[in-house]
């Protein structure tokens, strides 16, 4: 790889980076606008809830246009064709955006995470009976179910927000350590994943990785214990992504 591709392919992996990390902003900013909405609810404001609502759902518009361009950038470096002409790189990302969105997982985590915040507020009055419609609804993911299916290696037994190098399975979506599943796969003839009751056959070590979600959704874990965000902090998250839209606009200029 020639030195200037090289430092596309690290400006592209640099600007991902502040995206997901904007991402993860955002999704505490959720967390902690559920936590508001539930303080009105019991507080018999509804119109406060039902305002909260409104920002929830322009703020998860932002994370999903957000989150698919961390996905989008780190493919544009490959994307790119040396050219005597001008690169129009901004038509360039939006083509890798329309590629991620008809692959990624955004759209249904946040229609999950929108489905949490309506469910903590319907379950301040109504806990343990089912939110309307619910009765005629397979409801697929509610707020009681954990994205994150096991919160230890199984291997080490150390917990996942305790990993240097957490990794997953693509196919069972199993977490583990890094260097104690790549040991462990080479050290067995068609490994079975090592967390009990798993059926799944791992497979090529390829397959076990650190996907774009995981660091995110293992951050929200740790956040939801002690320590985790404020409900003051959102108006400074709320902040920042509209500094980074106003930066993304005078870049256009």
């Amino acid at each position: 790889m020639s030195s200037a591709a090289t430092r596309f392919a690290t400006a592209a992996d640099n600007a991902s980076s502040e995206a997901q990390s904007l991402v993860m902003d955002m999704r505490k900013a959720l967390n902690s606008m559920k936590s508001l909405a539930v303080d009105f609810e019991r507080a018999g404001k509804p119109d406060k809830v039902k305002q909260l609502e409104e920002e929830v759902l322009e703020l998860m518009a932002s994370y999903e246009d957000c989150a698919h361009l961390a996905e989008a950038v780190k493919d544009v470096p490959g994307a790119y064709q040396l050219s005597d002409q001008t690169t129009d790189f901004k038509k360039l990302i939006e083509a890798e955006v329309n590629k991620v969105k008809g692959t990624s997982r955004v759209s249904g985590d946040s229609q999950r995470l929108l489905r949490q915040f309506r469910e903590a507020v319907w379950d301040v009055h109504h806990a343990g009976q089912p939110m309307p419609g619910d009765e005629q609804e397979d409801v697929v993911m509610t707020s009681t179910q954990n994205i994150i299916l096991n919160v230890k290696c199984p291997i080490t037994l150390k917990p996942v927000i305790e990993l240097t190098n957490p990794v997953r399975c693509q196919d069972c979506r199993h977490i583990y350590d890094k260097d104690a599943i790549i040991d462990y796969i080479r050290r067995n003839k068609a490994p079975k994943c090592p967390v009990a009751g798993c059926p799944k056959v791992l497979p090529h070590v390829a397959r076990i990785n650190c996907d774009s979600y995981l660091l995110m959704e293992i951050e929200e874990l740790r956040s939801s214990g002690p320590g985790a965000t404020n409900a003051s902090d959102v108006e400074d998250i709320l902040d920042d992504e509209e500094d980074l839209v106003d930066d993304d606009e005078d870049g256009d200029n």
